[in-house]
């Protein structure tokens, strides 16, 4: 099995990763992913550039530690979990959750859940510059109640 976390400041190549991905078993039924992206609008606000700071090492630990407890709870073949960090304009991708198992329905909740967890468990701070001037961006009480719902 392969699972592998990076934090990064260089975009990836979805279509490699998943491919990368697909190449750890030929018992691959499914391969589900998630690639998330900086708005241009966030709070009705224009967001020129995303600032994403988190803290080396404690940071790829804390996501390691959402993977395993995934593997734990359904049977993944292989995941893939890129996370960037830096200054980033609207319209880059900042994530790319992907996982890999024999059954569609597991690795979709699979990569439901590691998403979910990121948005609360993950050490990252985002702080966003709009018209107003730089301001850090708070947890959103939506990702909290959906990381709930795994417990």
């Amino acid at each position: 099995m392969a699972f592998e976390v990076r934090v990064q400041t260089a975009d990836f190549d979805v279509s490699s990763e998943l491919a990368l991905l697909r190449q750890h078993s030929l018992q691959t039924g499914a391969v589900v992913n998630f690639v998330g992206t900086v708005r241009d609008v966030n709070h009705g606000q224009a967001v020129a550039s995303m600032e994403l700071e988190h803290y080396p090492g404690m940071t790829e630990k804390a996501i390691s530690d959402i993977v395993s407890q995934a593997k734990q709870r359904w049977q993944l073949l292989a995941a893939t979990v890129i996370h960037r960090v830096g200054l980033l304009q609207p319209g880059e991708q900042i994530v790319l959750v992907a996982v890999s198992s024999k059954h569609r329905g597991e690795a979709f909740q699979a990569c439901e859940f590691i998403m979910d967890f990121l948005k609360t468990q993950a050490p990252f701070w985002k702080k966003e510059q709009t018209e107003q001037g730089a301001q850090w961006v708070d947890a959103r009480e939506s990702d909290g109640e959906a990381a709930k719902r795994w417990q």
